[in-house]
């Protein structure tokens, strides 16, 4: 289960409901990731977001050769992302963006 939600108004009335569908919503997210990183799908039913996470990956150029490694630190953001709120996962263009505004450029 999620350590903890944020100690914030926003989330004051979590119930034990809310907690139990943001633990199954990580548990596919992690399934889906392992999926990819093995290179295969084996799942023939998705919820709509991780159609939507899909879509986001497809459109996202990532080289082949960091692809895994990309992927692991994806997992762990999202991860570190639903211990604190609420889902759906953030979409891997999202990370690759906050990756890129949070690296001081070297010029």
């Amino acid at each position: 289960m999620p350590k903890a939600f944020a100690k914030t108004a926003d989330y004051l009335n979590v119930t034990a409901e809310d907690l139990i569908q943001l633990e199954l919503m990580l548990n596919r997210f992690n399934r889906l990731i392992a999926e990819l990183l093995r290179g295969a799908i084996v799942r023939t039913t998705f919820h709509p977001w991780e159609v939507e996470l899909l879509l986001d990956m497809q459109d996202c150029e990532i080289e082949p050769r960091k692809r895994a490694e990309i992927l692991r630190q994806y997992q762990r953001a999202v991860q570190k992302q639903m211990e604190i709120g609420p889902g759906p996962p953030m979409k891997l263009s999202e990370f690759l963006q906050r990756r890129i505004t949070r690296r001081p450029s070297v010029a």
